[in-house]
């Protein structure tokens, strides 16, 4: 069975699929303990990989050498793969979409953003004409195999974020995205005029939209909800905690607790995992 149907029955199952942000190989492995989705966050990427913001800085290359090394490293999690606005022309989009499916991604999402591009949950949006997107998406879906496609819209005027959900549904794309959502309410207004289409609800700390759990989510009958970057932001904490401490005790390491501590043993017994022929289908995982 392909990765993109895999992908594509667990969203067909009961409940709220949680696709986990990650935004390099250690966070990989630490949210791969804990869920059996992970998706490929753009702000993620951009921040960890060039120290810059999620405004249109990614490489395509880049992004395609990292999911090649995801994959290899986790053979049987799901991968979901934030591609923007498929770095700007359709050939480069159906270019990448191939190089992904190739290398094993479970799907890609595709946005209807134009540059200057931004973060979802970010002003100062703008997106393209909306006949101009559906070309591009269109030549996509025609592209891919069995690849999953999440279409996206990050429209902000409320009667064009209905408008274009209700045509995105309508296509073969196989999910649907409006990112940046701000209520509930939106929420159900969305849920409606998609139809019987999967929908995807994207959460992000300190973003626009409300915080939900999955069965909240389930509920309101989303189907997958990606959470960008939770391993990011506790990694931001941790680490300036973790530095803070260091100096105040005048560079002296804290002691390690040898049952929960992180230190060089566990830290080489979580990479260890990583060896594809050691690592386990992800039965469980995430539930």
């Amino acid at each position: 069975m392909t990765h993109g149907k895999k992908l594509r029955e667990r969203i067909a199952g009961p409940g709220t699929t949680p696709l986990i942000g990650v935004y390099d190989m250690y966070s990989a492995s630490i949210a791969a303990e804990h869920y059996d989705g992970m998706f490929v966050s753009g702000f993620g990427f951009a921040a960890s990989y060039y120290g810059l913001p999620d405004i249109g800085f990614i490489a395509w290359p880049d992004m395609l050498a990292f999911v090649q090394r995801l994959r290899g490293a986790f053979p049987h999690h799901h991968l979901l793969v934030d591609i923007d606005d498929g770095y700007v022309d359709a050939e480069v989009a159906c270019h990448v979409v191939e190089g992904l499916e190739r290398i094993g991604a479970s799907g890609v999402i595709l946005e209807d953003q134009k540059r200057p591009r931004r973060c979802g949950h970010a002003d100062g949006k703008q997106v393209l004409p909306l006949e101009e997107y559906l070309e591009k998406l269109e030549k996509v879906l025609a592209t891919r195999q069995d690849l999953v496609v999440v279409a996206r819209t990050d429209a902000t005027d409320e009667h064009d974020i209905l408008h274009r959900a209700e045509r995105l549904a309508a296509t073969d794309a196989d999910v649907v995205l409006v990112d940046g959502v701000r209520s509930v309410a939106w929420i159900r207004r969305i849920r409606e005029v998609v139809g019987d289409k999967p929908l995807l609800f994207n959460q992000i700390a300190g973003g626009k939209s409300p915080r939900l759990s999955l069965g909240e989510l389930s509920d309101l009958g989303v189907d997958v909800a990606i959470y960008s970057t939770p391993c990011l932001f506790a990694a931001h904490e941790a680490m300036h905690s973790a530095l803070a401490g260091l100096k105040a005790a005048d560079g002296r390491l804290p002691e390690v607790d040898p049952t929960r501590g992180v230190g060089v043993r566990a830290a080489t017994r979580l990479l260890e995992r990583n060896i594809a022929r050691h690592r386990p289908a992800p039965e469980g995982v995430g539930v």
